[in-house]
């Protein structure tokens, strides 16, 4: 099984602002991505890396809001207060290429696959049903393209690089017990807090080393 790190989502109210303060912070435009019908959310995107990017995600307000919970909390109140004071992370994707066996081993609930699609791009990922990942919104969602070239070999470079994802747990035991059960121990790094949280380092295109939180 082949699982490493396919892209970060970090949300925001709206795209204007986020991208504006993503290019303050991270001194990078995010181009223009798509809508995403089955969740009522829209992105840009920017490569991170060979075969990874970082996602803006936000509510699209032109979309009728769908049946079930948006993916990433973003439905929940805590999750848009935190938002309402500038972008911040709301996930991470896993890509696989063996997504049954990852659900088979996972010691933590990984969510309901589903496909899902944007524009010509089609795929499928893990989703919660209640909106809410597991271990207080840590469990990364696991993602198989349907096909190749992965599609940030199609967005802009513009020299960001994810450097490091950091999980902070009041439970760091059972978030190393689930990272290592997936075969992803190497993809974050875990640090004991009082709260759940993501946090995203990447190397900016001037040299800085800039964290999201």
């Amino acid at each position: 099984m082949h699982n490493v790190i396919d892209h970060v989502a970090i949300g925001a109210t709206t795209l204007e602002t986020g991208a504006a303060a993503l290019r303050e912070h991270l001194g990078v435009d995010i181009a223009p991505g798509g809508k995403h019908p089955d969740m009522g959310t829209h992105n840009r995107l920017t490569r991170t890396g060979p075969g990874e990017f970082l996602e803006l995600i936000a509510i699209d307000p032109a979309a009728p809001a769908p049946a079930h919970p948006r993916w990433f909390a973003l439905d929940e109140a805590a999750t848009q207060a935190r938002l309402a004071a500038g972008p911040a992370p709301v996930s991470w994707v896993v890509r696989t290429d063996d997504l049954e066996r990852v659900a088979a081993l996972a010691s933590a609930d990984i969510g309901t696959p589903r496909r899902l699609s944007r524009g010509s791009l089609t795929w499928t990922l893990t989703v919660a049903e209640s909106g809410i990942a597991a271990l207080g919104g840590l469990v990364p969602s696991f993602i198989q393209w349907d096909a190749e070239p992965h599609p940030a070999e199609a967005m802009q470079d513009a020299g960001l690089k994810l450097a490091a994802i950091t999980l902070r747990t009041p439970d760091p035991d059972a978030v190393r017990a689930f990272l290592a059960s997936v075969e992803i121990a190497d993809l974050a790094q875990v640090e004991p807090a009082a709260a759940p949280a993501i946090a995203l380092t990447f190397q900016t295109p001037d040299g800085r080393t800039v964290t999201l939180d």
